[in-house]
Order: structure tokens, then C-alpha cells, then sequence
């Protein structure tokens, strides 16, 4: 299930959208991650062409069951990283851009191993 880094922001994106407003649009995905309407739109091509999102004819974008796995995976990876960033004494914004990094290549393993860690430790 490995696709590149910008695929698994933009599914991330959609689905913390989706959370927040109920409905996403390639506008709300422009806005909130300051990309050209353009370079949006030929990502939502890649990713429809991929099965990961579905766009109905009003423009609203859905995650596929395996679009929204990937979209999930990434984002319990960046809010535990974040998390546990912030608890060891790390700037809640330098946390957040530290796990934005790191949330795309962790292995399944090492993550694993940090949850159970954290979990045992009460980190």
C-alpha cells in the first residue's frame, strides 16, 4: 500500500476536511494547503485515476475504503508522533512539522514498537 508522500498529505487532507466541514472540494483542499488550483487538480486526477478518492458531478470528493485506510494510517501516525513530541518537551509547531515529516517513513514495525513503548511507559 505504498504511495508517494504528496498522495498520502492530500488523502490526510481530505480526510481531516471531511471531519471538519462534512464535504470537501478541491477549493477547500487549494485553501487549506496553499497550492495552486491547478497542481490540486491534477492530484485529484492522479488519485481518482488510482481509486483513492471519488468525485460525484457537484465536485464533492470522497475517500475510496482504500483511499480512506491510507488517510487513517497517516493520520494516527502524525497526531501520536505529534503528541508524543509535545509530552517530551518539543514546541507544539515544531512537533507538528516534525511529524509531518516523519509520519511518511516510519515502518509499520518501528511505529508499532513506539505505540507499545509509549503505552507501557505512560509517556
Amino acid at each position: 500500500m505504498k504511495i508517494q508522500e504528496s498522495a498520502e498529505n492530500y488523502l490526510e487532507t481530505i480526510l481531516m476536511l471531511g471531519q471538519r466541514n462534512g464535504h470537501v472540494r478541491s477549493i477547500d483542499i487549494v485553501n487549506e494547503l496553499s497550492f495552486s488550483k491547478p497542481s490540486v487538480s491534477v492530484a485529484m486526477k492522479h488519485l481518482r485515476e488510482n481509486g483513492y478518492i471519488e468525485m460525484a458531478d457537484n465536485g464533492y470528493i470522497t475517500l475510496t475504503d482504500k483511499g480512506r485506510a491510507i488517510a487513517e494510517m497517516i493520520y494516527e501516525r502524525h497526531t501520536f508522533l505529534s503528541d508524543w513530541l509535545v509530552r517530551l518537551g518539543v514546541s507544539p509547531r515544531t512537533a507538528a512539522q516534525d511529524a509531518c515529516r516523519m509520519e511518511h517513513v516510519i515502518s509499520a514495525e518501528s511505529f508499532e514498537a513506539l505505540k507499545r513503548h509509549v503505552a507501557i511507559s505512560g509517556e
